[in-house]
């Protein structure tokens, strides 16, 4: 039973009493099955706007779902790739030409080799970490054998 039937219900009943219309109770009785029949069919009018809504909402998703295939489907591959990049955890470093003053992204690698041909000019920028380390100290960038391995910058 929904609610509309229940208040019709209730309605026939209080009818079945055969009450003194004129009695203040009785009125109010009235007034609040009256309030009741309008709640109920405004529930009821909700319901079917939501029903509507909800079925737009559902085609909306779907043609959704359809553009997203369409924009994203053929480059699944391209995106994995990138994936690989994630998981790289050695830093880049950002290092400038003193010849053309073009900047370029270098790895730790690239940098611990000592130098690198600039790739804007062709000149050869070179990298010296000998004033990073006292004379007793001769790193050789190898951190996991090296005595001074808490006290270097390079783990």
């Amino acid at each position: 039973m929904n609610l509309t039937e229940k208040i019709a219900y209730i309605k026939g009943l209080t009818e079945g009493l055969s009450l003194d219309e004129s009695k203040p109770e009785v009125k109010v009785i009235n007034a609040i099955i009256d309030l009741l029949d309008d709640i109920a069919y405004d529930v009821k009018d909700l319901e079917e706007l939501y029903d509507e809504l909800s079925e737009e909402v559902d085609e909306i998703d779907q043609d959704l779902a359809d553009v997203e295939d369409e924009l994203f489907d053929d480059d699944d591959e391209d995106y994995d790739d990138f994936d690989d990049f994630d998981d790289e955890e050695e830093p880049f470093y950002e290092v400038t030409c003193d010849s053309c003053g073009e900047k370029i992204n270098v790895s730790e690698d690239v940098l611990l080799e000592g130098e690198i041909n600039c790739p804007n000019c062709g000149e050869t920028l070179e990298f010296d970490f000998s004033d990073l380390f006292n004379d007793e100290e001769d790193c050789d960038f190898d951190c996991d054998s090296c005595d001074y391995k808490n006290n270097c910058d390079n783990e």
